[in-house]
């Protein structure tokens, strides 16, 4: 699959908070999909194939309100926020394999106005990414949301490895101060200093308020072809050197994992690498999907930039930040920008390759990776190049 198809078009809403969109759920992914379509320099008729976020819509509903008359390709990918990210591998061997031309994969939510993390739990147990696992022995103990789950691994890689609270802090910052160079970031002209992150109410410790990744408003998407016909279109391709996918064991659960660190991109990093034939010295910039700033560390570890353990030193001394070693997330993540479940991090990462991401620009980009995060642990991970 190597460099046989790749990203032509992208699209995304204007990111919200503190105001709803005042659109419905379909119609806010419609407005980026139109965009991305747009952005590719094709009609709507001509997207054959469509690949909805879980939950979030039907390719049928995409394509009777995109006028998408030759659907003949629709497949949803079930690993939570790694969904968009592992979704590039499916769109890319449709379009190389004659299942469909062209691919519109698109996400979106109303994910500050609608029902936030806590309701969704309460209304609905059903949607616990643990399952029934996590209602019977999670949620009788007070754990009904996300950043409490995830604190385990979080403190438990502090016991381990002697992380310090200021090295995720080093995380939320960065993030922070790349969002103040985005003009669609939501936290942008809210600078922040350590003091305010440490000063930042405790949520599920070690987390405290800035280690959370933000509740908003929004939309993303994005369009997939073969490299034939991507020659006949107007932007500049970003193209698919590899992509792989996976899942931790158990998948559903945390606490009783031999190795609580093995996530599904401890499985999927080095067999994307080696599809790529390229190895994380090559990678110019990193879109990590940072739900939590301990997410963004224990994926740069297992991604491979650094050695187990060695994450929190790695994050220090700006080497995470735009001009350092390895610039992450140079549009604000989902800690800064928007939570758009890691589409947008897709769309940044197509805005570096195809140099023109403006003031947060990397200079000379030419290989970039993007992570997917889902559930209790699936992973994702695609390596693009310009």
């Amino acid at each position: 699959m190597k460099d046989q198809a790749c990203i032509v078009g992208i699209g995304e809403t204007k990111y919200l908070r503190g105001e709803g969109s005042g659109m419905t759920l379909l119609g806010l992914q419609l407005q980026a999909a139109t965009r991305a379509i747009a952005d590719a320099g094709l009609k709507n008729s001509q997207i054959d194939g469509i690949m909805p976020f879980p939950t979030l819509g039907t390719a049928e509903a995409f394509a009777a309100n995109l006028g998408c008359v030759n659907l003949r390709f629709a497949v949803t990918i079930h690993m939570g926020g790694a969904s968009p990210v592992a979704s590039l591998e499916s769109a890319a061997l449709a379009v190389t394999s004659g299942a469909a031309d062209y691919v519109l994969i698109p996400a979106g939510w109303n994910g500050y106005s609608s029902a936030r993390a806590r309701q969704t739990v309460s209304q609905d147990v059903s949607s616990l990414p643990g399952g029934t696992i996590a209602r019977d022995y999670y949620l009788p103990y007070g754990l009904t949301a996300p950043p409490q789950w995830y604190s385990l691994m979080a403190r438990r890689h502090m016991h381990e490895y002697g992380t310090k609270a200021e090295q995720l802090g080093a995380i939320a910052l960065a993030m922070r101060k790349h969002a103040q160079l985005n003009p669609n970031a939501v936290m942008r002209g809210r600078a922040m200093t350590m003091d305010d992150y440490l000063a930042s109410p405790m949520l599920a410790d070690p987390y405290r308020l800035f280690d959370c990744c933000l509740e908003t408003d929004g939309a993303a998407a994005l369009v997939v072809t073969s490299v034939e016909r991507a020659r006949d279109l107007k932007k500049k391709p970003a193209y698919i050197m590899s992509v792989a996918a996976g899942q931790p064991y158990p998948a559903d659960e945390f606490t009783n994992r031999k190795d609580i660190f093995r996530t599904g991109l401890t499985i999927a990093a080095p067999e994307a690498f080696a599809r790529a034939g390229v190895t994380p010295k090559d990678v110019d910039f990193a879109q990590i999907y940072d739900c939590f700033t301990f997410e963004v560390l224990q994926q740069i570890e297992e991604v491979g930039f650094c050695k187990r353990g060695e994450g929190g030193a790695f994050v220090e001394g700006g080497r995470i930040e735009l001009g350092g070693e390895l610039p992450v997330n140079t549009h604000g993540g989902l800690l800064s920008e928007a939570h758009v479940l890691g589409m947008n991090h897709i769309v940044e990462a197509v805005r570096q390759l195809r140099g023109v991401a403006g003031e947060r620009q990397v200079k000379d980009a030419e290989i970039g990776v993007v992570t997917g995060w889902g559930d209790f642990g699936d992973g994702s991970i695609a390596i693009l190049r310009r």
